[in-house]
């Protein structure tokens, strides 16, 4: 038995007083000096500590140092080297893995007779090699702190050993004072500090004790060292659930002890620190009452419910750790250290109260905040829209995602059954602006982009006519149109944005369309106004302003540039149009000044595709497809003018909703499908991270070439089937229920003919069998009768208009027969692409079967009904690549690479 000082143990204790555990006489050797986390907080606690650290070991690395500021620390292969290069310590840190610690003591131990005191760092040691050390300890006279700790220090002395106690700035966080902290937590040790010190509280020793199962420095010991040093008035005790060390400790001084993790009592195994073990008397609540007991109090302390004694008081939060210490101190007529330096309670550096008048219970002000990050708030301030962090995303999108269960895509977390009800101008919003906006923006889209449809005379239309007659499928012919709209087709229109944005959020612009704001109050120089006007009259921006005023359409950007002398060009009123779009976005900050400054060029490519989709002889001086070019502005939606493009003429109103439908649905298949990947490594090659080399117009083209007749296509194949199914069946009314054409019957013929077919090709063991188009995907396999959601949204939402289609019916009736006649295991779902196909031939059987329709033209409008809407959806992923990607980010990794022979 060892007896020291005030009180006795049945174990060694060397160390009498706080005032000794970390001392300026002290000196260090380090156990994996060069390793991660002791190469990043060692040379900080040495600078601290006045050069404390004489030398450590790393084995096969001798020769190398540690730097620091105050020289480099020598490093040696073991520890009799630095010996025998003359190096003395009594300190030595463990920073050795946990396999590795046990023997790295025993060196300590063996080699250096001078040792007195070991700081053990590493964590999860196990049970078995921590009483061994317990046990060297003990033999040879040895105090052990840890493991599983942050080590020691001291403010009166500024000195640290063995971890980050006080950060990286402990001169800082750890001020000259008369309290001692002793946490089962490192870094709450720190914390703690922290907080007292805005309470006008400073510190003496810190220990951070750990939490292994064997705490070998625990609360016994440091209640001795407490009671002997005459620094210290009181302690902080931050202890967790698990073991009796606090129940063995005797403290002659206040304490406010911390008892945390009630919440691990209804656990049955180890969480958080090792030792923190759930269930028996050693759980929180448990703890709670030894320290009540000892201090004389029947409950815990907290601000509204203050209750302590002289001995001290129990907190369950270490917000109310500085409150509770005051309290006691009081109590034993001693003041704080130095007057309170603050607050750490809560207080929001900034907020927004979403324009509600709030009451003042519920109004909290905002403070300033401390240096930096005040600097940082004020930069963000003034920051217009969002700016979001580079990452990865070869596999995944910020714009859309598909629910694995249902197979329902969402863009912007608007689902494709919901944007199936937006019309396709709305949808142009939700894919850029993130919402579908209002009715103004509407009228806007309609004329940003029904503004570039007509491309009479153009060499966009001459490309895409060649195109066309070489005999290449709707999609090249859309892609030699795009390759043409570069980055020079809409720089004017981009630099205008950039300039209204700039002139517009300097007066503090809330609302786009607002229209009290006194534009002419906007003082404009000479290089915006060049910019945006001049001494010609621009018959394109008179148009488009003509048919935004028949529209009714608002806009502060659009008044602002009227009121300027001079005539507007077409870039400056598509640069009008597109940053009043975007303004309400920017300044929620649901979207980038990027984005915003990229939209002129989305809709002089959506327009420009839209129109190169139609034959050269439709395009006319002052005609788009027959309508007049102010009706395109002032009158129709962009939905209309897509179907007019599409099928050669005005649609009926029954027609019309099963195209918008059809937009809405087919915006997106997330980004997985082949179209996707096709934009975003277009995107993903120019550069994203430099976004001034990123071409849009090459965005979509990759979308363009990554779809054809199996991908997007499959609409166009379904139409063939269809055609092929219902030649000779005489149908004249796709809409009349009572067609007298037994579809069951039909379908019965053609799974015959499949079955024979698919029964010849497996016995020649070919595996190439030819798929049914529009069925067999997506398949639900633990489903005997599977469906697509979006068929059945489909099928629902026209049954509830009272609209019938043979051709979809037959589709149902063709999946059941499949089943029926065994050559499906489950029935199959009958997809979106089918649902294309039933659609379009419903609205055009009437003009197929009397000529006016050609089989040709049916394939090529199935083909690109598909591309209408899923550019744009394709444009959301550009977009979205564009602000999150980093280059070359959709590369497949060499290790997935296979070769196939």
């Amino acid at each position: 038995m060892y007896k020291q000082g005030v009180g006795d143990f049945k174990y060694y204790v060397g160390i009498s007083s706080l005032a000794q555990i970390a001392t300026r006489e002290d000196r260090v050797c380090v156990l994996n000096i060069l390793g991660g986390e002791s190469s990043e907080v060692t040379p900080t606690g040495h600078e601290y500590s006045g050069g404390n650290v004489a030398f450590g070991t790393s084995p096969g690395r001798r020769g190398q140092v540690l730097e620091t500021k105050l020289g480099n620390v020598p490093v040696y292969n073991n520890v009799r080297e630095g010996l025998v290069d003359g190096h003395r310590f009594n300190c030595g840190v463990i920073y050795l893995p946990p396999s590795a610690s046990r023997d790295g003591v025993a060196e300590l131990i063996r080699v250096n007779p001078e040792l007195k005191k070991i700081f053990m760092v590493t964590e999860k040691m196990s049970v078995h090699d921590a009483r061994e050390i317990r046990a060297m300890g003990q033999a040879n006279g040895i105090d052990i702190f840890g493991a599983n700790c942050l080590g020691v220090a001291d403010s009166w002395n500024q000195v640290r050993i063995g971890g980050a106690l006080g950060g990286d700035t402990p001169a800082e966080a750890l001020k000259k004072g008369s309290i001692a902290i002793f946490s089962n937590s490192g870094n709450f040790t720190t914390t703690i500090a922290t907080y007292l010190r805005m309470a006008g509280w400073g510190t003496t020793t810190l220990i951070s004790s750990g939490k292994d199962v064997y705490i070998h420095y625990a609360a016994p010991e440091f209640a001795f060292a407490l009671a002997n040093d005459a620094r210290t008035k009181a302690a902080v005790l931050y202890s967790e659930p698990g073991g009796y060390y606090e129940l063995d400790a005797t403290f002659t001084k206040p304490v406010v002890a911390c008892i945390v993790g009630r919440w691990k009592s209804k656990l049955t195994r180890a969480v958080g620190h090792a030792g923190a073990m759930a269930g028996g008397s050693d759980d929180a609540a448990g703890k709670e009452r030894w320290f009540m007991d000892k201090f004389g109090v029947d409950s815990i302390f907290s601000p509204d419910k203050p209750i302590f004694s002289a001995k001290g008081a129990v907190v369950t939060n270490i917000a109310h750790i500085p409150a509770a210490l005051t309290a006691v101190m009081r109590e034993n007529a001693t003041r704080q250290d130095f007057a309170p330096e603050g607050s750490l309670a809560l207080k929001p550096w900034f907020g927004s109260n979403q324009h509600l008048a709030l009451p003042a219970a519920l109004d909290i002000p905002v403070v300033a905040a401390a240096s930096p990050y005040d600097e940082q708030i004020a930069a963000f301030a003034r920051q217009i829209g969002t700016v979001l962090p580079r990452q990865t995303m070869k596999d995944c999108s910020g714009a859309s995602q598909m629910d694995a269960k249902t197979q329902i895509t969402s863009l912007h977390g608007v689902s494709m059954l919901d944007a199936a009800q937006n019309s396709l101008e709305a949808n142009v919003s939700l894919a850029l602006l993130h919402e579908a906006g209002g009715e103004n923006d509407r009228k806007l889209v309609n004329v940003a982009i029904g503004a570039e449809l007509n491309l009479h005379g153009s060499s966009v239309l001459a490309a895409a006519q060649a195109a066309r007659e070489a005999g290449n499928a709707p999609n090249s012919v859309l892609a030699t149109a795009a390759s043409i709209i570069g980055p020079r087709r809409a720089q004017r229109a981009h630099e205008a944005v950039k300039a209204l944005i700039d002139v517009f959020a300097k007066v503090g612009l809330a609302n786009a369309l607002d229209g009290s704001f006194d534009v002419k109050a906007i003082a404009t120089d000479a290089a915006t106004r060049e910019l945006l006007v001049s001494g010609t009259r621009d018959a394109r921006a008179k148009a488009m302003l003509a048919g935004l005023k028949a529209r009714g359409a608002h806009s502060v950007f659009v008044r602002y540039l009227e009121s300027l002398d001079g005539h507007p060009s077409a870039d400056a009123v598509l640069a009008a149009i597109t940053t009043t779009l975007a303004w309400g976005p920017l300044m929620r900050k649901r979207i980038s000044r990027l984005t915003a400054e990229s939209l002129p060029w989305w809709m002089r490519l959506f327009g420009t595709l839209i129109g190169a989709s139609v034959d050269a002889d439709r395009h006319e001086a002052d005609r788009f497809c027959g309508i007049a070019i102010a009706d395109i502005l002032g009158k129709h939606s962009l939905t209309e003018l897509a179907y007019v493009a599409l099928f050669g003429r005005a649609p009926e109103a029954a027609h019309l909703f099963a195209f918008q439908t059809l937009m809405g649905l087919l915006l997106t298949n997330g980004p997985g499908a082949i179209s996707a990947q096709g934009a975003k490594g277009a995107v993903s090659s120019d550069g994203p991270e430099s976004p001034e080399r990123v071409q849009l117009n090459k965005g979509l083209v990759g979308f363009l070439t990554h779809t054809g007749y199996a991908h997007g296509g499959n609409g166009y194949e379904g139409i063939a089937f269809l055609l092929e199914q219902f030649r000779d069946s005489g149908l004249k009314d796709p809409t009349d229920p009572g067609h007298g054409i037994d579809l069951k019957a039909l379908a019965s013929r053609y799974v015959d003919e499949y079955a024979t077919y698919k029964s010849k090709k497996k016995t020649t063991g070919s595996l190439d069998i030819q798929k049914i188009p529009g069925v067999n995907h997506p398949v639900f396999k633990d489903r005997p009768v599977n469906y697509d959601p979006r068929e059945v949204y489909v099928r629902e939402l026209f049954a509830k208009r009272g609209e019938y289609n043979v051709f979809h019916e037959y589709y149902r009736a063709l999946v059941q027969a499949l089943f029926d006649a065994g050559v499906s295991r489950n029935v199959y779902c009958v997809n979106v692409d089918a649902v294309i196909a039933a659609l379009l031939l419903k609205m055009l059987w009437e003009r197929y079967r009397n000529g006016a329709f050609s089989e040709p033209a049916l394939e090529t409008a199935a083909f690109t009904v598909f591309l209408y809407p899923r550019m744009v959806g394709c444009a959301a992923e550009v977009d979205d690549h564009m602000n999150r990607g980093r280059n070359m980010d959709t590369r497949t990794p060499a290790s997935q690479v296979r070769f196939v022979a």
